[in-house]
């Protein structure tokens, strides 16, 4: 049975910690789609590990680990993973991650790309990590792209390599700083040492479910980044949802034991594009720095502001969560209000909107419905259980729960592993 971990807003909202909790029980833990623009710490016994392009899973020595087709694949970033993970005293990591061989490769030329693009579009900028996963994503769409089996022919990889190195010399000319040649040599060097790694995915899954191995799916990015119900075009390239699980592992989707969404009690989004509930003032500040925003994979400061149930219940219509994962409540613990976002109102028409539109140019024009809730102000990091919550806290949970309609099973006070009060239907895990 699966258990799929997705993030619900803007990404960042911790999911990490949670597949870092569920994965001791884990016989597989994989990736499905996005590249190594994702990104989150796992601290475990007292070490701090960074994870973008490999699963989380590795840090467990009884789990094997996969990058599934769906997946953008930076041979580079793989093999300087490795190696950080094993400078910090993981072992045998080599001889527990597999590939997909269905994978596309996400080249240094896609990152080159991906600046350029950024540069183009100018003050509408996406705003990107840069690494490329856009141009990557859309050569695999344009059907040029080349796939991780091709590496091991030769002569049909170079000869590919070069067509999308021209096709990009056409467009950009002399602004595109890229050697083919040396990227080519380089992967001279990675041919005979990624075979190792490489498997045909689809059987590698079939043969899994088959034989009723628990696997654990962690989801890159979230929701609303979503390339087909995230903020268009301020996205990123991949389906980050429910579906690009099913699409990027291949798995069955009647073997389900639950679909978890991770959610922050507050918002936070990095790069361009809209956020009702930012907050650009005093509260957003306090959000930021008592949070600790700033990514992972950019070091990028986050925006932030409220949690926006608007969002929630619209991601939760798409993805079918069965569990929800609340986290970083601790960090509202010293705010005298809290504010949640319960509608959008159009003023020309004082109608109230509880869904999230597609046109984001009629989404600008309206106003955030909020309600308003007591803080605690009480510190929240030493509960072991939902009762040891301050009253206004769980009032606060509860009505997040009966909202959007699905339970909280795991409640997020602090950054520390076992800073977690499981709830509900996670009692029982």
């Amino acid at each position: 049975m699966a258990t799929i971990i997705l993030g619900s807003q803007w990404g960042d909202e911790g999911k990490g910690k949670l597949t870092d909790i569920l994965c001791p029980k884990a016989q597989i833990c994989a990736r499905a789609a996005g590249g190594h623009n994702a990104g989150h710490s796992i601290v475990a016994n007292g070490v701090s590990y960074s994870f973008h392009l490999l699963p989380s899973g590795l840090v467990n020595p009884n789990c094997m680990n996969l990058i599934g087709s769906g997946v953008t694949f930076h041979v580079p970033s793989f093999f300087k993973e490795l190696a950080e993970l094993e400078e910090k005293g993981l072992t045998d990591v080599h001889n527990r991650i597999l590939v997909s061989d269905r994978c596309q490769v996400n080249f240094d030329l896609h990152a080159a790309v991906d600046g350029l693009e950024e540069v183009e579009l100018g003050s509408r900028k996406i705003g990107t990590t840069g690494r490329g996963i856009g141009p990557s994503y859309s050569t695999k769409a344009g059907r040029s792209g080349v796939r991780v089996h091709e590496i091991f022919n030769e002569e049909v990889f170079e000869r590919k390599l070069r067509q999308l190195a021209a096709g990009y010399k056409k467009r950009f000319g002399d602004l595109l700083k890229y050697d083919v040649e040396e990227e080519i040599a380089r992967f001279k060097e990675y041919r005979p040492k990624l075979a190792h790694y490489c498997t045909d995915a689809v059987q590698y899954m079939k043969k899994a479910q088959d034989r009723n191995y628990k696997i654990l799916i962690e989801g890159a990015n979230a929701l609303m980044l979503d390339i087909d119900y995230g903020t268009y075009p301020y996205v990123t390239s991949s389906n980050t949802g429910l579906g690009g699980i099913f699409t990027g592992l291949a798995i069955n989707p009647t073997k389900l034991d639950k679909v978890i969404g991770v959610v922050k009690a507050y918002t936070t989004r990095v790069g361009e594009g809209i956020f009702k509930t930012e907050d650009l003032g005093e509260d957003g500040t306090q959000l930021q720095a008592i949070g600790r925003e700033w990514g992972v994979s950019t070091g990028r400061k986050r925006r932030c502001g409220w949690l926006d149930l608007v969002v929630l219940k619209y991601s939760n219509n798409v993805n079918h969560y069965t569990v929800l994962n609340l986290t970083k409540l601790d960090v509202l613990d010293t705010f005298k209000t809290i504010k949640v976002a319960v509608a959008y109102k159009d003023p020309q028409t004082g109608e109230e909107l509880d869904y999230f539109p597609a046109d984001l140019d009629y989404l600008a024009t309206l106003e955030v419905v909020y309600k308003e809730f007591e803080g605690w102000q009480k510190p929240t990091t030493s509960a072991k259980s939902f009762y040891d919550l301050p009253k206004q806290a769980r009032a606060y949970v509860e009505f997040i729960e009966e909202f959007v309609g699905v339970p909280i099973g795991w409640i997020g006070t602090g950054p520390a592993r076992e800073d977690m009060i499981a709830k509900g239907p996670a009692l029982a895990e």
